[in-house]
């Protein structure tokens, strides 16, 4: 009886020591599928920042673009658009821009040579630009100008001289 109670204690001892291992294994699984988890946002934030970084590498690689606002959409395909020289022309789209962003008054980017609309931009405007646009010097006399004696002498030179004694 005691030899079956010792055997008894025996595999309790070990059933014990194999419920602490499981539950170790388990903290350490836990452990790993947070870190897992972590670093499968860390790679979506990668893949984001390099097709980013893509796609600024090949802006860069193109002939040009220019600004333009978006007037009017015309039909999916054709939009009216107001390049930033002030001409208004009818352009396509790349397929690759989502369509729900082209509403009127949206900045966009021209391509140079085929006037396609290559990306949408912000409509963020710089405060800065926009005051000066309808900020008017008034009259503005050298002599209110202080302290950029030779500065002024050089503009006369280069500007106000050829104008007065061609």
């Amino acid at each position: 009886m005691t030899q079956s109670l010792h055997q008894l204690s025996e595999e309790n001892r070990v059933h014990k020591d194999l419920i602490k291992e499981l539950y170790n294994v388990a903290l350490q699984e836990t452990a790993i599928q947070s870190e897992i988890k972590q670093l499968r946002k860390d790679l979506l934030k990668h893949k984001e920042h390099e097709t980013w970084t893509e796609n600024a590498l090949f802006s860069l690689q193109q002939s040009g673009e220019m600004i333009g606002e978006l007037i009017k959409p015309l039909s999916a395909e054709k939009f009216i658009v107001k390049a930033s020289n002030g001409a208004r022309y009818i352009v396509g789209c790349r397929t690759c821009i989502d369509r729900g962003l082209l509403k009127p008054g949206r900045r966009i980017t021209l391509d140079f040579t085929t006037l396609t609309i290559m990306r949408c931009l912000s409509n963020q405007t710089d405060a800065m630009v926009y005051r000066m646009l309808d900020e008017a010097p008034g009259d503005v006399t050298w002599s209110s100008i202080g302290g950029l004696d030779s500065e002024i002498r050089e503009i006369r030179e280069a500007i106000e001289l050829p104008l007065t004694n061609p």
